[in-house]
């Protein structure tokens, strides 16, 4: 029995790099990842209920739990992002996960690391450009789990449309055996995208959230692009608590800035409420 197994736990809980490989390394079916950094919510979950329905009765999903440091461009944002272990391992037991990783930071790199992963494009932009070397991060620990799991899919959520663009990208250009998988984004009964920050915020600052999506699906039917930034603009900044750190429309797939509405575009913002940044989008398809 591999040692790093909680026996309490159904399902498989793996801390080492070893063990990982070994364990997927076992069976025949399809091989679908879940990456998260913990603190699942019902997005979450919906993504693993898409990776079951992928890998089937035959296959195996294996959602990775890690808080991923190196693409944290804050130390109080690595600081402060929410982590619930015991809860998250319960409802990856509950929805009928195969497998969690659960690695230390030291598991993953080096101290001495040097190597990373990185995209030149589509992550200049937007929240790469507001968050230096976060897609470096990203690209890199995904890149990994793809390695270690030997996985055949992998699914994300479409809300952090920004990296399943790179991700994408990556897959692309280096190759990699992995079918990216996307899942439209879940939304609070306010509108307001599902996320782990969320529960960070305050009463008031949550309440007010909900203008974010408001915003944008109003100013998604207009036709002129600078009154659609001017309402969301005036919309956000109208109860004084958020502050606005991009407010773009780019194009759908090079993700530059769109001064008309000439082909599928992306109405895009991220904001902070105090230290928490949320963001957010609407795709606007042209007629």
């Amino acid at each position: 029995m591999i040692g790093s197994i909680w026996d309490q736990w159904l399902v498989q809980v793996l801390r080492h790099v070893k063990d990982l490989r070994e364990s997927m390394a076992q069976g025949k079916g399809p091989r679908v990842l879940v990456p998260t950094m913990g603190a699942l919510h019902a997005g979450h979950l919906a993504l693993i209920d898409k990776a079951r329905e992928i890998a089937g009765n035959r296959g195996r999903v294996l959602v990775s739990i890690f808080v991923n440091p190196i693409q944290f461009d804050r130390k109080d944002d690595l600081d402060g992002y929410p982590r619930g272990e015991q809860v998250d391992l319960k409802a990856c037991e509950a929805a009928g996960v195969d497998l969690v990783f659960v690695p230390d930071p030291s598991e993953m790199y080096a101290v001495d690391h040097s190597v990373t992963v990185v995209e030149s494009s589509l992550s200049t932009v937007l929240c790469g450009a507001s968050r230096p070397g976060h897609f470096e991060g990203v690209c890199t620990v995904v890149l990994k789990l793809f390695l270690l799991s030997s996985c055949d899919a992998a699914v994300f959520g479409e809300k952090d449309f920004q990296q399943l663009a790179v991700i994408r990208r990556m897959v692309r250009d280096l190759n990699v055996p992995v079918e990216i998988i996307a899942h439209p984004t879940l939304r609070e009964s306010d509108g307001l995208a599902m996320s782990s920050r969320n529960s960070r915020l305050s009463v008031q600052q949550r309440a007010d959230a909900a203008c974010l999506y408001r915003a944008l699906c109003k100013a998604a039917e207009m036709e002129d692009v600078a009154a659609m930034l001017n309402h969301v603009r005036n919309e956000i900044e109208a109860s004084g608590l958020a502050r606005i750190d991009y407010l773009e429309l780019v194009d759908a797939e090079t993700l530059r800035p769109a001064a008309s509405l000439s082909g599928p575009s992306i109405l895009a913002v991220a904001v902070f409420y105090g230290e928490v940044r949320l963001i957010d989008h609407v795709t606007i398809m042209v007629s």
